[in-house]
């Protein structure tokens, strides 16, 4: 294929990291409105700090954690298929060119695997990816400038959920975005609903959507392997969960004390969900400051309380066609492994 003139005259591909200032007052916020409320409740996009997101890339590589290294090889089976199928021509038009952009990028270890693609594909490809992680951020440019040549990066700090998405349309390209991990099923369906119509009335009909989504229990796949990837042998996850207490003690001055709670992870079989809460061992009160958000707060607890930070919802096929219907998206095709773990969906908006 011909170099591609939209994308030749982007700029040298220096990747550009646009920082933001960091949000306490909205930690301060969420903290005061989830450990006010009944039950108590702490939002997951709490947990990535910079210890936190090094904490999950560290339960991305554990024995009992599924999810990435099955999604990782859904990916190199049959990333140049996704890739094909995702730049097809629609009536008379021509084969589009693609430009990527990824919701919750993280380091973006699994996305080399489909940019390279890509690459090979059209010889370059502008990737923009967005997190709240500015660290996450930094290391997935330094991690792709380093292995995958003609891939400019353009990376946002940014809340995908609060805030509009920095979506840099090239003109003559279509957008491939990339919703990958199965971040989607930490929402509630209300809730996941709204982030992809969101993500939608940023789109063009035609444009694309790849969605990862964790499948629920079958035949193949029983509720113990769940389980154990949220609830490993190592404790890496509970330290993952236990971290977001420090991030408070740290960021807004409070007096969580780490070893008087413990990491919990049940399986809701009605939601189909696993949810993650950290335990009160003992009866106690927890003190924050008074910070931008309001006055000073003191907070019970009582032995046995949890506060509720994760939900991680688990689909059949029909619900992931029913959740992307109600956003505007029709599912084109799907991907999955042998063992039936996971699913790879690519959608069309329309």
């Amino acid at each position: 294929m011909p170099p591609i003139s939209a994308v030749s005259e982007l700029p040298s591909p220096t990747p550009e990291l646009i920082a933001t200032p960091s949000p306490i007052r909205a930690i301060a916020a969420e903290a005061r409105a989830g450990l006010s409320a009944t039950p108590k409740t702490l939002s997951p996009w709490l947990f990535y700090d910079e210890a936190g997101s090094d904490l999950f890339e560290q339960i991305t590589e554990l024995p009992e954690y599924y999810l990435t290294r099955t999604e990782r090889s859904i990916f190199a089976a049959n990333a140049d298929e996704i890739i094909a199928q995702a730049a097809l021509p629609s009536g008379n038009d021509p084969a589009p060119i693609l430009t990527v952009i990824e919701l919750g990028a993280g380091t973006a270890t699994k996305t080399g695997i489909l940019l390279a693609a890509a690459v090979r594909r059209q010889h370059t490809v502008v990737y923009q990816p967005v997190d709240v992680s500015e660290s996450a951020l930094a290391a997935a440019t330094e991690n792709i400038r380093a292995n995958i040549p003609g891939v400019t990066v353009r990376c946002q700090v940014a809340d995908y959920t609060r805030e509009p998405l920095p979506l840099n349309r090239l003109p003559n390209t279509r957008t491939l975005a990339l919703y990958i991990g199965s971040s989607i099923g930490n929402f509630s369906p209300e809730d996941a609903r709204d982030v992809l119509r969101n993500l939608r009335a940023q789109l063009l009909p035609g444009d694309q959507l790849l969605l990862g989504t964790d499948l629920a229990p079958s035949r193949c796949k029983n509720e113990a392997t769940i389980l154990a990837a949220y609830d490993d042998a190592s404790g890496t996850t509970a330290a993952f969960n236990l971290n977001v207490l420090t991030r408070l003690n740290r960021d807004l001055g409070a007096d969580f004390d780490t070893a008087a709670f413990r990491h919990q992870a049940i399986w809701n079989p009605a939601k189909s969900r696993i949810e993650m809460h950290l335990e009160s061992l003992i009866a106690q009160r927890v003190h924050i400051p008074a910070n931008a958000a309001g006055p000073a707060l003191t907070f019970h607890f009582a032995a046995g309380e949890t506060i509720h930070t994760e939900n991680s919802h688990k689909f059949t096929a029909a619900a992931v066609r029913s959740l992307l219907a109600s956003a505007g998206f029709t599912i084109s095709h799907t991907w999955t492994d042998p063992q039936h773990l996971f699913a790879v969906n690519l959608a069309t908006a329309i």
